[in-house]
C-alpha cells in the first residue's frame, strides 16, 4: 500500500486517463413509486432508453457524460458519469416553475487577481461576498448599472430598482422601506424576496438609507447560476451593491440562521440513537464485552459480507476505536484491501477514518493513491496538501499548494473562481501565515507577505466521499434558530454540476464572537443514489487564523435516511456564514 508520488508526474498526470464505455443501471421512482417510461439519454449523443415498469434502465456511458432523465411534469434530471459510477438510482420531483435554462460550458475563466486587477475600469465585475465576477463570463444573465448611469431623480434604492431594472418587482417606499422580487424567482423553499450583497455584507431587508450618490456599481443575480454560492439564502434572487469607498474583502460574518425564522422542532436522533439502528453485526460487535468476542462476532459475519468494503470498514473502527487494537484493525483492512482499490470514493472514506483516528501517515498514502486516480480533480490538491500539513510537513503542501496554482496558470486546471479556488487560496494563506517560519528562510520569511485572514474564529469545513450524496446540514445557534445547507439536485442542481466540473466536495461555515452560546450541526442524510453509505468528515477549526489555531477532525457514516440527526456540538461564541 506505500507508494511514492515523484515531484514531476504532477505535470504528467494530467495528460492520463482512459475513457471506458460502460452500463450504467438503476431505477428511476418519484420518491415512494417506481416511474414508468422515463427518458433517458446521453447529452448531445441522441440516442435514447425508457425505463419499465419497475422504473428500471440500463444505458451505456463514459465517465464525463452527462446522462439525462425526462419525464412530463417532472424536472428534468443531468447527473455527470465519474469514474466510478455503476449504478444511478434518481428520485424525480414535481416540475413546480419554469426557469430559463442555463447551460454551463467549460470555458478558461479568469483570475480572481485579474478581475480585481480590472475591477476599477471594467463596469461588468462587480465585487461580491464571494469573490469578483465578470458579467460577460458568468453562467446566466447579469444586469450592471454603474455610477454614471443612476439617475439623480430617484431618491431611494425603492426607487432605483423600480425604474431602472424591468422585471424586478419592487413594493415598498423610500419612507417605509420595501423588498424585492425577481421575476420567476419566487420559492416555496423559504424566501421569496431577494437579499442584498452590500460591499460583501448579506442584508435580508432592502438598504433604504443608502445614498445613491455612493454606489458605484448595482448588479440583479436573477438565476441559479450565478446565486449559487449564496446557498438558500439567495434562492430567491440577489442584489449586489458596490459602493464608492466600500471594502472589496469584508471581513464580515453573519448569523445566517437569525435572517429567517427558522426555529427547531421535532425529533433530533443522538449519536447513541443512530449507533442503536446500525447494522446488526455492529451492535453485536459493540455489545461484546470482550476483545475476543467482538472478534467471534467479526469472524462469524465475515463470509456473509466478504464483498462489502463498508462490513470491513465498520469492523476496522469498532477494533480501533473501542480496543485500541491497531494491528487487529490493520489486518483487516490488509486482507480486503482488494475491495477498496480503484475506487476513490471508497478509499476516500478509508481516509477520513484514518483522519479522525490520528493517522495522518495511513491517510496520506491513501491520498496519494486517489491523486493518481483523480488527477484533474480539484479536490486531490486540497487533500493531499492538508495531508502533509497534518504530517506535519509544512513544505510539502506549500509545493502541493504551488502546483495547484501553477495549474491554474497554465490553463491544466480550471479555476472555479465562486467557490473551490477562493478556498484553496485561503488555505495556503493560513499555511503561510503559522508556518511561513518553517517553509522558507527566515531571512526570505521576513519578506514573505501572507494577507490577513480577516477572520477569527470558529471554522467549519465539511467534505464528503462520494459525489452523487445528498443530505442536508443544519446549524443552530444558541437561540435554536437555524440556517440549512442544502445539497440536493431538487434544491442546488448548478452548485451540484459545478463540483463535479470542477472535482471537488467541500464546503465551509464560519462562527465569530457575535453570539456566545451552544451551537449545534445536524444532519439529514437523504441518500447517494446507489443505496450505499455515505461518509461525511468534518473538520474544526479553533482559533482560526491564529498562533493558537488548532484542528479537530471528525467522521460520519451516513447511511440513516430522512431523520435529522445530531453530528456535533460546540461550545464557542459565534455567528454564521458560509463562503
Amino acid at each position: 500500500m506505500k507508494i511514492k508520488i515523484l515531484p514531476f508526474l504532477f505535470g504528467l498526470l494530467f495528460f492520463m486517463g482512459i475513457s471506458q464505455e460502460r452500463t450504467i443501471k438503476g431505477k428511476v421512482s418519484d420518491g415512494t413509486n417506481p416511474m414508468e417510461n422515463v427518458e433517458i439519454s446521453i447529452k448531445d449523443a441522441g440516442n435514447s432508453v425508457f425505463t419499465d415498469a419497475t422504473g428500471a434502465y440500463e444505458i451505456n456511458a463514459q465517465t464525463g457524460d452527462r446522462i439525462v432523465y425526462r419525464y412530463a411534469g417532472m424536472k428534468t434530471i443531468t447527473i455527470r458519469i465519474e469514474d466510478v459510477t455503476r449504478i444511478l438510482n434518481p428520485i424525480m420531483v414535481p416540475d413546480i416553475e419554469e426557469l430559463d435554462e442555463v447551460e454551463v460550458v467549460a470555458s478558461k475563466r479568469r483570475s480572481q487577481k485579474d478581475m480585481e486587477e480590472d475591477y476599477p475600469f471594467n463596469d461588468n465585475i462587480i465585487r461580491t461576498a464571494f469573490g469578483y465576477m465578470d458579467a460577460d463570463r458568468a453562467a446566466g444573465n447579469v444586469r450592471i448599472m454603474v455610477e454614471e448611469e443612476i439617475n439623480a431623480v430617484n431618491i431611494c434604492i425603492v426607487d432605483l430598482l423600480r425604474n431602472e431594472f424591468p422585471g424586478v418587482e419592487v413594493r415598498g417606499d423610500c419612507s417605509f422601506g420595501g423588498s424585492v422580487v425577481i421575476r420567476g424567482f419566487r420559492s416555496s423553499l423559504g424566501r421569496n424576496t431577494a437579499v442584498f450583497d452590500l460591499d460583501g455584507l448579506i442584508l435580508p431587508d432592502m438598504p433604504i438609507w443608502l445614498d445613491l450618490g455612493n454606489i458605484k456599481r448595482i448588479a440583479v443575480l436573477n438565476n441559479l447560476a450565478t446565486t449559487a454560492p449564496y446557498g438558500a439564502l439567495g434562492v430567491a434572487g440577489v442584489i449586489v451593491i458596490n459602493t464608492v469607498g466600500g471594502n472589496p474583502k469584508s471581513p464580515q460574518v453573519i448569523d445566517r440562521a437569525k435572517l429567517r425564522n427558522n426555529y427547531v422542532t421535532g425529533k433530533v436522533l443522538t449519536q447513541t440513537e443512530v449507533k442503536n439502528n446500525a447494522a446488526g453485526y455492529l451492535r453485536e460487535m459493540m455489545a461484546s464485552n470482550s476483545l475476543e468476542d467482538s472478534k467471534k462476532v467479526f469472524e462469524n459475519y465475515s463470509d456473509t459480507y466478504h464483498n462489502s468494503p463498508y462490513f470491513f470498514m465498520d469492523a476496522y473502527a469498532h477494533f480501533v476505536e473501542k480496543w485500541g487494537n491497531e494491528a487487529y484493525a490493520d489486518a483487516i483492512i490488509k486482507d480486503n484491501y482488494g475491495l477498496f482499490q480503484n475506487n476513490a470514493v471508497l478509499l476516500k472514506a478509508l481516509a477520513y477514518t484514518y483522519e479522525s483516528q490520528g493517522r495522518s501517515d495511513l491517510a496520506n498514502e491513501i491520498y496519494k493513491e486517489i491523486f493518481i486516480l483523480r488527477p484533474n480533480y480539484s479536490q486531490s490538491y486540497l487533500d493531499m496538501a492538508n495531508s502533509y500539513r497534518d504530517m506535519n510537513e509544512p513544505k510539502q503542501a506549500a509545493g502541493i499548494f504551488s502546483r495547484y496554482n501553477y495549474l491554474l496558470e497554465q490553463g491544466f486546471l480550471e479555476a472555479d473562481t465562486l467557490g473551490f479556488t477562493p478556498l484553496m487560496a485561503k488555505e495556503f494563506n493560513n499555511l503561510l501565515t503559522l508556518e511561513r517560519n518553517v517553509i522558507l528562510e527566515s531571512n526570505k520569511a521576513r519578506k514573505l507577505y501572507a494577507a490577513e485572514n480577516g477572520f477569527k474564529g470558529t471554522r467549519l469545513v465539511f467534505e464528503w466521499n462520494d459525489s452523487e450524496a445528498e443530505f442536508e446540514l443544519q446549524f443552530v445557534n444558541p437561540e435554536n434558530q437555524y440556517y440549512k445547507f442544502k445539497h440536493s439536485l431538487a434544491d442546488n442542481e448548478v452548485l451540484i454540476a459545478r463540483e463535479k466540473d470542477y472535482g471537488f466536495n467541500v464546503m465551509e461555515e464560519l462562527i465569530d464572537g457575535s453570539l456566545p452560546g451552544l451551537w449545534k450541526v445536524n444532519v439529514n442524510y437523504l441518500g447517494n443514489k446507489s443505496l450505499t453509505p455515505t461518509y461525511l468528515k468534518a473538520t474544526v477549526y479553533y482559533n482560526y487564523g491564529q498562533r493558537s489555531q488548532r484542528k479537530e477532525t471528525k467522521t460520519f457514516k451516513l447511511d440513516l435516511r430522512n431523520v435529522n440527526q445530531e453530528l456535533f456540538r460546540l461550545n464557542v461564541t459565534g455567528g454564521l456564514t458560509q463562503n
